[in-house]
């Protein structure tokens, strides 16, 4: 393993860590808070420390799989780490285990929080903890890709270790290229909402820190009601933007080349959208069957409806209602919402639509093997023949998928929550979603759980983000123990 050239890398990290963590200190002074001096000395002793460990640029440039996968992982477990201290100092989060769930929590876009008033933190800290779905949205790796000439080795392993999804392909020839416009893409993106929601009257501190969550599908708001008390025009507009960075970024490539066709017959973006529409229709019919919706317009209902189903399809967390009350067909839909996912190639979590739709065709494919035994059927997607390692891969992803959900259930029922509550605290961290159901839900957070609990969680959502084996692959030990391990990889 290119140990040294892992050090370079997190050592790069630290250093775009210390820039973003500046913004903070902006707001803090705009707003005469004294814990700008926090974010600022963090953000100074971040910066030293990525100094000291890229003074020394390593001789071999090359890494393989295991090394950009090790790198990705190691890194966003730094990321964190540091990205914490400022809530632990500043004293808006008096435990660091707590603060560093808050943290992870934001990086990986999850949006799962143990903050009981979240409009008690300082500005710099909500702003922060809302930057940092920003960030880890589409991936700090891939900023760094974008940003930083690494010449020699192969870049594509970090790109394809952070990005979610079962195949990550180049838009254009140049890796750093592609970076470039991925990055381009989000932030016209993050752009064009925050000005939306300027022209709807929010504040402009608002405005930032919900396009943040909207843009990394992440979900910390600056209200302790999350988007209950803004306006139906400004609602619409968030449910929009949660569904467009639910697509694959792909997409909005193809069509900016006006590869108009390419679009039209791609499977997992049709099958996206067919989801969210039979969701929200299914939803809004039963709030009204069951009497739920008595005394509300359909409009509202309508709503409601479209958002809460764009903030779980896309794992965004958003609510502007809870959820919770409702019954228990719509919370039935809204909990498969969450393992499902957005599309590869987003800033979404969960599953993903593409999975999905290559284990239901593979069902197909096994049931129409019983009918015709002698008939041989390749996988397509997208028009195009499936290779049959992507197919093994996508099981084998679900096994190991189910495995740590399992797992992850029985630790948490240690803590002697009930099942609904274990059960969607899991999926709404494994998928980076943030709230669940009963005492994780939309009006609720995840304080009571204990430290070992959170650490689980924790690893969960680093898991799900990463895609589970750059995670997992930490805890393999011929990563670190490799045969013919010498000096020469330091």
């Amino acid at each position: 393993m290119n140990i040294a050239l892992i050090f370079y890398i997190i050592g790069r990290v630290l250093q775009i860590e210390a820039v973003f963590l500046l913004p903070s200190c902006a707001v803090a002074l705009s707003y005469g808070e004294w814990q700008g001096w926090v974010y600022l000395g963090v953000a100074a002793a971040a910066a030293l420390a990525g100094q000291l460990i890229c003074m020394r640029k390593p001789k071999n440039m090359t890494f393989l799989t295991r090394d950009g996968f090790a790198a990705v992982s190691l890194s966003w477990l730094v990321l964190s780490a540091v990205g914490a201290l400022p809530l632990r100092l500043c004293g808006d989060i008096r435990s660091y285990t707590d603060a560093l769930f808050e943290t992870i929590s934001g990086f990986t876009t999850t949006g799962a929080s143990i903050l009981t008033d979240v409009e008690a933190l300082s500005y710099s800290s909500l702003f922060w903890r809302s930057l940092t779905h920003w960030i880890g949205g589409m991936g700090v790796l891939v900023f760094l890709l974008a940003i930083v000439p690494m010449h020699g080795g192969t870049h594509m392993q970090l790109m394809r270790a952070e990005s979610p999804g079962p195949s990550v392909g180049k838009l254009v020839p140049r890796v750093r290229s592609t970076a470039k416009i991925l990055y381009l893409i989000y932030l016209g993106l993050t752009a064009t909402e925050v000005i939306l929601l300027l022209c709807g009257g929010m504040p402009l501190f608002d405005s930032l820190t919900l396009s943040f969550g909207t843009a990394g599908t992440g979900g910390f708001a600056p209200k302790n009601t999350s988007v209950a008390g803004y306006s139906p025009y400004l609602q619409w507009v968030i449910t929009i933007f949660m569904i467009m960075f639910g697509v694959n970024f792909n997409i909005y490539f193809l069509l900016l080349m006006r590869r108009f066709r390419d679009v039209a017959k791609n499977d997992e973006f049709r099958s996206y959208l067919l989801i969210i529409l039979t969701s929200v229709a299914l939803i809004v019919w039963n709030l009204i069957r069951s009497g739920t919706a008595i005394g509300m317009a359909f409009g509202d209902t309508l709503r409601h409806s479209a958002f809460q189903v764009a903030s779980i399809m896309t794992t965004t967390g958003f609510s502007t209602i809870d959820f919770d009350l409702w019954p228990e067909l719509s919370k039935t839909i809204l909990v498969l919402l969450m393992f499902i996912g957005a599309c590869a190639g987003s800033t979404g979590g969960g599953l993903k639509v593409s999975r999905i739709v290559i284990l239901c065709k593979n069902g197909l494919n096994e049931l129409r093997s019983y009918v015709h035994p002698r008939s041989v059927r390749k996988l397509k997607m997208d028009g195009k023949t499936l290779d049959d390692g992507v197919s093994r891969s996508v099981g084998v992803y679900f096994f190991t998928y189910m495995l740590i959900f399992t797992v992850s259930l029985l630790i948490l029922c240690r803590d002697g929550m009930n099942f609904s509550t274990n059960f969607t605290a899991v999926a709404a961290t494994f998928n980076n979603i943030g709230p669940g159901l009963s005492l994780v839900g939309p009006t609720m957070n995840y304080y009571s759980y204990s430290a070992l609990a959170k650490y689980t969680m924790m690893f969960d959502m680093l898991a799900g983000r990463l895609e589970l084996y750059p995670m997992l692959l930490l805890f393999y030990p011929a990563l670190w123990w490799e045969k013919g391990f010498s000096k020469k990889h330091l």
